[in-house]
């Protein structure tokens, strides 16, 4: 369960209001909609014509992006792991160098690829998810990983993705909020990221619920 308490924020309202907004102007919303019968394939089609999920724009534009903060040059983390752009570790090796451009770039499809889709995939219902707990989901995925079922581990094996299944989504937004520890403690940084943010940055369960009925 949460420390805090979760509740909607006009910040957070305002960002889903943003990202619905995308889905139509950006065509996502009329190329899924023609499809109601093959909404999973409908999903992948769109990918692979170049079309951005909004809940993946959403997740890098309020939380990824801002939680995760920006190095243009490659660094050792806090765990002795090379890391750039946007806290991309994958590939990464020292003096690798990118621009502000190629890191926008690199992290779209870093996370449509490798964190949205295997939630599209392995999580039964997750499309149907209102795109706020799509969202959050995949900030969680992009931290902590997206795991797997068997074993349960990340994203993927989470109470999280079982509430989702049962479209229970405020039990999915609070189930999150528990993978606040590093190493087996618990860190306020994660509680702030998990739960309700700070005065900059929204909270992952902050963005869930303010996209709830």
């Amino acid at each position: 369960m949460p420390i805090g308490k979760i509740a909607k924020t006009p910040r957070g309202k305002a960002a889903v209001a943003g990202a619905i907004l995308f889905a139509a102007s950006s065509g996502w919303t009329a190329f899924i909609t023609s499809q109601p019968d093959r909404q999973v394939v409908a999903i992948h089609e769109a990918v692979a014509k170049g079309y951005t999920p909004p809940a993946v724009r959403l997740a890098v534009d309020k939380l990824i992006k801002p939680w995760e903060g920006l190095r243009l040059v490659a660094y050792q983390d806090s765990v002795k792991v090379w890391t750039i752009c946007w806290g991309e570790t994958k590939g990464v090796k020292p003096g690798m160098r990118k621009t502000l451009e190629e890191c926008d770039a690199m992290l779209i499809d870093r996370v449509t690829h490798d964190f949205y889709l295997p939630l599209v995939d392995g999580v039964k219902d997750y499309w149907q998810a209102p795109i706020s707990v799509q969202s959050s989901m995949i900030s969680g995925a992009y931290n902590f990983g997206v795991g797997s079922k068997k074993p349960r581990r990340g994203q993927l094996g989470s109470r999280t993705a079982d509430f989702v299944t049962q479209h229970q989504y405020l039990e999915a937004c609070k189930a999150q909020t528990a993978f606040n520890k590093a190493g087996g403690i618990r860190l306020d940084g994660l509680v702030k990221r998990r739960e309700m943010g700070d005065a900059q940055r929204l909270g992952e369960a902050e963005l869930c619920v303010s996209g709830l009925p």
